[in-house]
């Protein structure tokens, strides 16, 4: 743990995790059961991950910044039959224990609450050594579905053996080339599919990995610094925030142990990706994914800068540019981006969103809602999302969670949230009301309807600022021309 200092070994994590492996088997728990865990960047977040991932479950991590609505959906959507969190975050752990009856067992670390069992009692008696039939879990993480609600990514893998190389842990080593000397900056929450995801493989690779509280941009300098850093992974907000620090701070720092600087999650302005590779050098590899693993899209640095601002070209997947008719466009003409031959997935218990983001001619082609375009070498632009998903910080939030709430408010006659420039956080979240009351529209309604979201919400997902208009641009059937008004705010 990168502040405190707090080491975990791997005998520790090979113990810790075998531990909860035999408690989770001993309450009946068997290869696709399935578990969840909200927890900070915590010094046994990883064990916990491994006590599944060996055990041959499917695992959720959840955000330890939801509210208790939101907490209760995932925890009850997934079917989790163990709910594991700590003892900082027991006040939303414990709220939603009446409305997840699914729930057999309540753990919870570094104290008790009501319903829960101490997590470290629990596993005290259990033993050391590996269960019987270990095999490989998998997580199922959340991302948005058709009403709103986030929805689980299924992975359609079959059992495999403890072990079994994934696709992932083959790109990384390929690309990357760590080993078992390599260090690996983690400054980002554990909850989210790539940190989680690339601390699992760099364990599995033997290196070392440092996982930061919470992320700071001098004290990640100052990390990189202290423990040697050879790899790391950002998204564009941190590099930012990096950037805005006085040149005398960054310059203090010795970073020349850093080899591979990975980043992903949202687009990288192409003048800050100029002035970090200017700063560290060409050690800048960039990934197009997502949750879904249908695709893997890569560019180092030197290609970047021979094609600025592109993601890459397909190292997993086939790219397919369509028009919505589901015909492949020409080179440079911009549509929606598909991919062939990439991982199967689904989105658990919603076959309707599962279908929307298949291609309409039905081959099986997957699309994350990005529209863009391919340049005759194959490399990848990306112009646009589809589905206007707001990417804050490398976070993604779905408007439609803040419009449901919005729209409830008795002074709300229609609501739009759109993501619109942020300096610093890529795009900043912006409601757009009608009011029922024109008369009220101002500065205390502004307020008011902040407050109301967040109440409801975690902030993060909530408007930080609110436009008033008279009416919203919408179809005779009822439709919402929400590029209309993206396109007021972006140049």
């Amino acid at each position: 743990m990168a502040e405190s200092g707090r080491v975990v070994t791997y005998r520790e994590l090979d113990e810790e995790s075998n531990r909860l492996a035999h408690l989770l088997y001993d309450r009946g728990l068997r290869p696709g059961d399935h578990i969840a865990f909200m927890l900070e960047n915590h010094p046994l977040f990883l064990a916990v991950a491994w006590a599944a991932q060996r055990s041959g479950l499917r695992y959720t991590a959840v955000s330890s910044r939801l509210l208790a609505d939101e907490l209760a959906y995932i925890v009850g959507d997934c079917e989790a039959k163990v709910f594991i969190s700590s003892a900082a975050l027991a006040e939303a752990a414990v709220s939603i224990e009446p409305v997840t009856p699914g729930v057999e067992l309540r753990l919870m670390l570094d104290g008790v609450a009501p319903g829960f069992s101490s997590y470290e009692e629990s596993t005290a008696a259990c033993p050391a050594t590996p269960i019987e039939h270990e095999c490989e879990g998998a997580d199922m993480l959340y991302s948005s579905g058709t009403t709103g609600r986030p929805k689980g990514v299924r992975p359609l893998v079959p059992a495999r053996a403890l072990g079994s190389p994934s696709t992932l842990f083959g790109l990384i080593t390929r690309l990357f080339a760590p080993d078992r000397d390599s260090v690996y900056l983690s400054p980002g929450p554990l909850y989210h599919a790539a940190p989680l995801r690339y601390c699992m493989n760099f364990l599995r690779l033997g290196a070392t990995v440092v996982v930061m509280e919470r992320f700071d941009p001098e004290r990640a300098l100052a990390h990189i610094e202290r423990y040697g850093v050879t790899h790391s992974q950002w998204v564009p907000t941190m590099f930012v925030r990096m950037l805005k620090l006085p040149t005398s701070v960054r310059t203090k720092y010795d970073l020349s142990s850093l080899k591979v600087a990975i980043h992903a999650a949202a687009p990288c302005p192409i003048p800050v990706k100029k002035r970090m590779i200017a700063w560290w050098g060409p050690i800048l590899h960039e990934y197009y994914a997502g949750t879904e693993a249908n695709c893997f899209v890569y560019v180092n640095s030197a290609d970047w800068l021979a094609h600025p601002g592109t993601v890459g070209r397909a190292i997993v997947g086939v790219p397919h540019i369509l028009d919505e008719a589901g015909e492949d466009l020409p080179t440079g003409e911009r549509g929606t981006v598909y991919f062939a031959e990439g991982t199967p997935f689904e989105y658990h218990r919603d076959p309707e969103k599962t279908r929307s983001v298949q291609d309409p001619k039905g081959r099986g082609w997957t699309t994350l809602g990005d529209v863009g375009y391919l340049d005759a070498e194959g490399y990848l632009y990306l112009t646009d999302r589809r589905s206007f998903t707001i990417i804050r910080g490398g976070v993604n939030v779905y408007p439609q969670e803040a419009e449901n709430v919005l729209a409830l408010h008795p002074e709300v006659a229609d609501v739009a949230v759109i993501g619109v420039p942020d300096e610093e956080m890529g795009e900043a979240v912006k409601a757009i009301v009608q009011p029922a009351s024109p008369e009220d529209a101002g500065p205390a309604l502004e307020a008011e309807l902040i407050a109301y979201c967040r109440a409801r919400l975690a902030a993060y997902k909530c408007p930080s600022t609110v436009d008033f208009r008279a009416e919203l641009p919408r179809h005779p059937t009822g439709k919402l021309y929400k590029r209309l008004l993206k396109a007021e705010y972006w140049p």
